[in-house]
Parts: structure tokens; sequence; C-alpha cells
């Protein structure tokens, strides 16, 4: 099966950037412990502080499917769901 590759950014608002900031601490060690996670980088952009690039790998489709549904469901999930999310995913 190929590698998925996710690749954008999500758009934070202002009144929860400083939260977001604190947990993405947490979710990309949780998410660089997950089995086949290849990559995870998210970083804050510098012209536009309240976007944060994305880039993440992982070895198959299951992989990045059980790494869809821990994020639904954690903490991170929760801190993030005021933002808007703008992926693409190559397969």
């Amino acid at each position: 099966m190929p590698k998925v590759t996710l690749k954008g950014f999500i758009a934070v608002p202002d009144s929860d950037l400083e939260a977001v900031k604190t947990g993405l601490v947490d979710h990309r060690a949780l998410t660089l412990e997950e089995p086949g996670c290849m990559t995870f980088e998210v970083a804050q952009n510098s012209a536009d502080p309240c976007r944060f690039d994305v880039y993440e790998e992982f070895v198959d489709r299951a992989a990045f499917e059980r790494h869809q549904q821990r994020v639904a469901n954690s903490d991170w999930g929760q801190l993030t769901r005021n933002v808007t999310r703008h992926y693409e995913v190559f397969e």
C-alpha cells in the first residue's frame, strides 16, 4: 500500500491562538509516537501567526485513518474545534 501524505494549513481564530500553540506540543509528541507515522510537522507561519502549516506522512492508509480517529477523540480535537482546516491528502 502507498504512503499517505497530508499537506496544507489550519487557520486558528485569534481567541484560540495561545491554547492551540500550547496544545500543539502534546499533539505533536503523541502523533510522532503513533505506529505508522513517518513525518509530522506543524509550523506557525511567520507572515500570519494564525496560520499553521501542516505536513504529515503515514506508511499507509490504515495508519493515517488510525491517526484521524485518535485526533477526533482527543484533547487536540476538542481544542481545535474552531479552526478551519485546508488540507490535501495524497496517496
